[in-house]
């Protein structure tokens, strides 16, 4: 027997993951719109969330055959989906779906999973970082600029923030080399290189190259030439620490499950709370527009942001009608409407004309290799 998720416009939408660090967020967020369905492997975590919103919470164990049934108004996942259950069964059933927990290889394999299935709802695989809002801004700035031939992204982490287990699985990926494009030509990048110092709201921040989806996404969408992200933490002494191990080859010999612990300790160990800060940079021809975005309620809070603009967007209550089939956050009709309403959610957007890139980047060029 099959999962089988039936769409029901007044039903509620079903949130997987829908009581953990980022589900919890999103869940406050729907329940102001619409009834909650919560799913998760241990539904008791979830009774007092559910009871709290009025909703419901049911057992839905990705990793375990039996089969969930129910009828949704759409689907949020906020958890690994390896075997695409939780896709299969919203495209099977007709249900639009925001995805934001894929890792560009899963990404990838789910733009490939939806085709074939050919979906009669909307797909957004909106797993470019914090729920799709780097993309979103890009797309704004881009559609400023009149085009975007490159996107630079850069991210602060938050080490005393609140965090869930699967926010560092990037940890896992550090190993891996992955697909860029840089200045229109595709190469494969190593994790943690081409290391530089941004100014991030002010403040120096030093980062290096990591694997994230929109990296994938942007030029196809975009057209751009060069898309690079890069993250660094609140913390000096933990970037240079991750960079130092990069450099002993740590992340080669320490892959597999068996060290999965050890390489999630690294960055798992939340706090009571931070800030989510990041910068987007885009150029065309000549012309740079930078933005920050900053959350003071985090980076959980702010990636739920991000899910709540998805749903919108594949219900069609965002003021712009619903898109069709597979798509990407950044290829909303109107991006800047989408990004201003970061705003209502308490995350601030602020734009830098005419200061762009080269405001952005102190000493860009040094560590290249580092």
């Amino acid at each position: 027997m099959t999962d089988s998720l039936r769409h029901d416009p007044t039903g509620p939408v079903l949130i997987t993951g829908g009581y953990g660090t980022v589900g919890a967020e999103i869940a406050r967020m729907v329940a102001a719109d619409a009834p909650t369905l919560l799913t998760g492997r241990t539904p008791e975590r979830g009774r007092a969330l559910a009871a709290e919103l009025g909703g419901e919470v049911r057992a839905w164990d990705l990793g375990d055959p039996a089969p969930f049934r129910a009828g949704v108004r759409a689907v949020i996942n906020s958890v690994n989906d390896p075997d695409d259950r939780v896709l299969r069964a919203a495209v099977t059933g007709g249900i639009p779906y925001v995805d934001i927990t894929r890792w560009t290889a899963r990404l990838q394999r789910a733009v490939t999973v939806a085709a074939l299935l050919r979906p009669t709802a909307p797909v957004l695989l909106s797993s470019a970082w914090m729920g799709g809002v780097v993309s979103l801004v890009a797309a704004a700035l881009a559609a400023e600029l009149g085009g975007a031939e490159r996107v630079e992204i850069a991210v602060r982490w938050d080490m005393a923030d609140r965090a869930g287990a699967d926010s560092v699985e990037f940890m896992d990926r550090l190993g891996l080399g992955f697909e860029v494009v840089d200045g229109g030509r595709r190469r494969l990048a190593a994790p943690l290189t081409d290391a530089r110092t941004v100014l991030i709201d002010g403040t120096p921040v030093r980062v290096a190259r990591i694997d994230t989806p929109e990296q994938f996404t942007l030029p196809l969408t975009l057209g751009t030439t060069t898309a690079a992200t890069r993250l660094g933490f609140s913390s000096p002494a933990a970037t240079r620490a991750l960079l130092a191990l990069r450099g002993t080859g740590f992340f080669r010999w320490a892959g597999g499950d068996r060290w999965a612990p050890a390489r999630r300790a690294l960055l798992h160990s939340p706090g009571e709370g931070g800030t989510a800060l990041l910068r987007v940079d885009v150029s065309h021809r000549g012309r740079e527009l930078g933005a920050t975005v900053t959350d003071p309620r985090g980076q959980s809070h702010l990636t739920a942001v991000g899910a709540l603009l998805g749903l919108r967007r594949v219900l069609g209550t965002d003021g712009s009608p619903a898109p069709q089939g597979v798509v990407f956050p950044e290829q909303h009709p109107e991006p800047a409407h989408a990004a201003s309403l970061l705003a209502v959610h308490g995350v601030h957007l602020g734009v830098d004309r005419g200061e762009g890139r080269n405001g952005a980047a102190c000493a860009a060029g040094d560590g290249a290799a580092a």
